[in-house]
């Protein structure tokens, strides 16, 4: 049913349970899951902490993919979180797209809008938003 199961992350204890949760149903199905990090365009850190930063946490989802027999493959992109998640989803071949309700994005996120909520208006594909409790 879902082939491709993309899972956007960035590190926090929400992203967390998402990446479980994919993993698991990735599991299940014999899916393959793409973890997604984003490099957010906006941000002022230089580009090669946030590139590492990106490839730890992306890192971590593979690791625990290889520990339940679930193939990972990774995308990390500089972008936007809330406009490029359509064509990142398209991209990576994605039938479903599992996601946290809430991420790193504090004071940020009510001035700029939920990512999920802008996900759930633009992916053209399942979203599956997944709490962290």
């Amino acid at each position: 049913m879902f082939n491709t199961i993309m899972v956007p992350t960035d590190g926090s204890e929400y992203s967390q349970k998402a990446e479980d949760t994919a993993l698991a149903l990735a599991k299940k199905l014999d899916s393959t899951v793409v973890a997604v990090h984003i490099i957010d365009e906006k941000l002022i850190y230089p580009y090669e902490v946030l590139e590492e930063e990106g490839k730890s946490i992306l890192h971590k989802v593979q690791e625990k993919g290889e520990e339940i027999g679930v193939k990972v493959d990774e995308i990390l992109i500089v972008g936007s979180p809330t406009n490029d998640m359509a064509k990142i989803t398209e991209k990576a071949g994605a039938d479903l797209v599992v996601m946290s309700t809430h991420g790193k994005t504090g004071l940020e996120r009510l001035i700029m809008g939920s990512v999920a909520e802008s996900a759930l208006k633009k992916i053209p594909v399942p979203v599956l938003l997944v709490k962290k409790s």
